[in-house]
């Protein structure tokens, strides 16, 4: 079985890209909607209130706007956050790769070089996009100011920083044609799958 890490920037489409490959039978492992499950986990829970208070839940739901807001205006707040919840989801997912029958499996994470887990992975995938063009989509998906994707963008690592450690790119610049760099890149590695069989 071939472990595959997927990322790339906030806005780059990463989790369009995710979706692609699922169309073609690769099963997706997707960190962020996982890791919002563990906030409801009790023990979770209440780490998360010692650490940003108890407005970090609002009717016993995640406050996600307060919670983005404390920890990317905050590097010391988003390592400590990332610390509670980054083991916890690699556990999860290396169950989850044990209940997988196909030859390639992929984890798609936002931070997978930030928090140094390309070392977990056979390869990685890196989907990149220009800055303007991730801020726009951002803005149109979430509803909010450029100023505050730009904090966040500063909290991840530039695409320049990422292709270097990266062993395949996608372009998803709205020019370049993202299902064929999709499906070369999966006909890579079921040759590589085949070769190590």
């Amino acid at each position: 079985m071939l472990n595959i890490g997927l990322t790339g920037g906030i806005g780059s489409g990463k989790t369009l890209i995710a979706k692609l490959f699922s169309t073609l039978g690769v099963p997706i492992y997707y960190s962020d909607r996982e890791a919002k499950l563990l906030y409801y986990n009790p023990e979770i829970k209440s780490q998360v209130i010692a650490l940003l208070g108890s407005q970090a839940y609002h009717n016993q739901k995640i406050n996600k706007k307060y919670i983005s807001e404390k920890i990317f205006n905050d590097k010391q707040l988003l390592q400590e956050i990332n610390a509670i919840f980054h083991p916890q989801v690699r556990s999860h997912y290396k169950h989850w790769v044990n209940q997988q029958d196909s030859p390639i499996v992929i984890q798609e994470s936002a931070i997978l070089f930030e928090t140094q887990q390309h070392d977990n992975f056979d390869l990685t995938i890196l989907v990149t996009a220009p800055q303007d063009i991730r801020i726009q989509r951002v803005q149109l998906r979430d509803n909010t100011t450029k100023e505050k994707i730009l904090d966040r963008m500063s909290n991840q690592l530039s695409d320049e920083q990422k292709s270097k450690l990266s062993d395949y790119i996608i372009v998803n610049d709205g020019k370049s044609q993202v299902i064929p760099q999709v499906i070369n890149i999966y006909h890579k590695l079921q040759s590589l799958h085949s070769s190590k069989e």
